[in-house]
């Protein structure tokens, strides 16, 4: 199984030459990178999950309504919110979308497990830190989604062969071909393959002059939806089973 996943948060990065990004445009380049994503998706008629990053939730009603219309799942991504702040953008939310949010994702900020099971979440997808260096630094996997205080926690795919991670670095750097191989052999020893992207990586850095470490822009932008177009379109020539997070834990 392999669950498809994309963090959706606005492009941090500074800008070159002092040129200056509003907080709107952001968010603009946000809602534009995701609406890619989204028509990809559809093409090739793959679900996906979509953890939207808690601090711009209030702000993206009308592309999250969007996004669950195509039948993707909601999740949410924190990256510094309190624990009162997610608890009621959560109840705001399932309000608005009439839908139940399962599945939080966290990186270096993490709210406990028994909290996050208090405020109704059924899993948690936590994330590590991607630079360039970051491959080379996890050598032990463990693939088996665990329960803790009766919530799931989902862990990050290694590939049991090459040890690379399936983060957002990894897929935009890999050749497609190499990364191909590895989900497929990787599937063949585990039961799911959780792949991560960053819908910024969607994002043209050089019209906007964001300064981006160099192995940060290649493939960003256009080949990024190329990369994706390609990944689709392979996973449906092998036919490989696909699923939101939501619908495979539970």
């Amino acid at each position: 199984m392999v669950l498809l996943t994309f963090n959706v948060m606005n492009i941090e990065s500074e800008t070159r030459n002092g040129s200056q990004i509003t907080d709107m445009e952001r968010l603009e380049i946000t809602i534009a990178n995701t609406k890619s994503v989204l028509r990809i998706l559809d093409i090739h008629e793959v679900k996906a999950s979509f953890f939207i990053e808690i601090s711009i939730v209030e702000k993206l009603k009308n592309l999250l309504k969007a996004i669950s219309a195509q039948g993707h799942e909601i999740a949410f991504y924190n990256k510094n919110s309190s624990a009162s702040q997610i608890e009621e953008t959560k109840k705001s939310m399932e309000e608005f979308l009439d839908k139940q949010i399962r599945g939080i994702r966290q990186k270096e900020f993490k709210i406990s497990e028994n909290d996050l099971k208090l405020m109704g979440f059924n899993y948690i997808s936590n994330i590590d830190h991607a630079d360039i260096l970051f491959p080379f630094k996890r050598l032990k996997r463990d693939s088996e989604i665990s329960e803790e205080n009766g919530i799931s926690i989902v862990p990050e795919s290694i590939s049991p062969y090459s040890q690379l991670p399936y983060n957002d670095f990894v897929f935009q750097t890999l050749p497609m071909k190499y990364y191909q191989n590895m989900v497929f052999e990787t599937l063949k020893n585990d039961d799911f393959v959780l792949v991560y992207l960053d819908v910024w990586q969607f994002t043209d850095v050089k019209k906007y002059q964001f300064k981006v470490p160099f192995y940060r822009r290649y493939n960003c932008g256009k080949k990024m939806e190329d990369k994706l177009e390609d990944f689709l379109a392979w996973i449906n020539e092998k036919e490989l089973a696909t699923s939101r997070m939501k619908d495979y834990i539970f």
